[in-house]
């Protein structure tokens, strides 16, 4: 499986290529590579500010750049996971993303245990799991996560991964995953509440619609959503409208897939993904230090992409873009969680091709 540190050391030969002049990745031009080397040689000071933004109408200050939960997890050294988010908060980056079913809950045993005395120092989210079962459910999961992260309350709450076209009409069921946002948050054991999903702008668009009052929502934001089943043409512009959070993820393309076949480097896809208008924070998932490194390097003194220079990534990945092959989230189950699965009725993950 490739992981995020696959896809840094694919982006520093190709920075290395360009810099000794010996050829170029496929899919790239000199421009592009000359910025990808200057990014290498010349990266912002270690001292300087990871940029804050404000999370829509919240008025929580939150870091451009967040730190995935789900690649904590997967790590194969706790203490070196450890070590990733207590650098992470030293750096000035204070979004941290979890869910409750992230490795059977590793991951947010893996984050509480590397916030103790530190929870003051973060805003905190996780998702919530139902897949369409009642507030009941919500509650113990809340209870749970509650307990692994060693808090007692959460920033935000989020419902996970609404990816089913009738997703909508389960979470507004009365007696839903909606009805404990509301309970929670007026207990006081959440801030703000939320969803996500990564499948297709309609559902995040129905999930509006119907009326709950979030207060954010989670969307694959990167170069190459523009071109197909776009989040940010249809879904940003109405979250803005609303004054809700716009928290962007998958950056990369889930698992690096367009890095590594050389149609985009990693400092260009990242800052496009902070440079979309209406964007709080880029969460992105960081599975060594190496990694953590390379993003903090873009976020460090950042500043947005000009539309010129964004239009003119947009048109470079329009091809790729178009037939949706590097966002197979989209396309395809395979980016959809092993719970909500088998709450659908789908069949493992490991019998699919896809």
């Amino acid at each position: 499986m490739t992981t995020r540190r696959d896809v840094l050391r694919f982006a520093g030969a190709s920075a290395a290529l360009a810099g000794c002049g010996r050829g170029r990745a496929s899919g790239t031009d000199g421009r592009i590579e000359r910025d990808v080397a200057g990014a290498a040689s010349s990266p912002a000071p270690r001292t300087a500010p990871v940029p804050r933004r404000t999370l829509g109408q919240t008025g929580a200050s939150v870091s451009i750049l967040g730190l995935g939960g789900s690649h904590l997890g997967g790590m194969p050294d706790d203490a070196e996971a450890i070590r990733v988010v207590h650098t992470a908060i030293d750096a000035g980056i204070n979004f941290f993303d979890n869910a409750w079913e992230y490795h059977d809950g590793h991951s947010e045993e893996i984050l509480g245990r590397a916030l103790a005395g530190k929870r003051d120092q973060v805003f905190l989210m996780t998702k919530v799991c139902t897949h369409g079962r009642g507030a009941d459910v919500a509650l113990a999961q809340l209870e749970d996560s509650l307990r692994r992260l060693g808090t007692d309350h959460l920033d935000l709450w989020q419902v996970h991964e609404c990816v089913y076209d009738n997703d909508p009409a389960l979470h507004y069921a009365a007696g839903g995953v909606l009805d404990a946002l509301a309970r929670a948050k007026q207990q006081g054991k959440v801030r703000f509440v939320g969803f996500t999903g990564h499948k297709d702008p309609k559902i995040h668009l129905e999930m509006l619609q119907r009326g709950f009052a979030f207060d954010t929502a989670q969307m694959p934001l990167n170069a190459f959503d523009a071109g197909f089943r776009s989040f940010e043409r249809q879904v940003v512009p109405e979250l803005v409208r609303r004054r809700m959070g716009v928290i962007g993820m998958k950056s990369l393309g889930g698992q690096g897939q367009p890095v590594r076949q050389g149609a985009v480097a990693p400092e260009e896809a990242i800052r496009y993904a902070m440079s979309i208008p209406g964007v709080s924070v880029t969460v992105s998932g960081v599975d060594s230090m190496e990694v953590l490194e390379q993003n903090l390097a873009i976020a460090r003194g950042f500043t947005p992409m000009p539309e010129a220079e964004r239009q003119a990534l947009r048109a470079r990945l329009a091809e790729a873009a178009g037939d949706g092959h590097f966002e197979l989230y989209k396309t395809t189950t395979y980016y959809d969680g092993k719970v909500g699965r088998e709450q659908h009725g789908y069949p493992p993950h490991e019998n699919l091709p896809l």
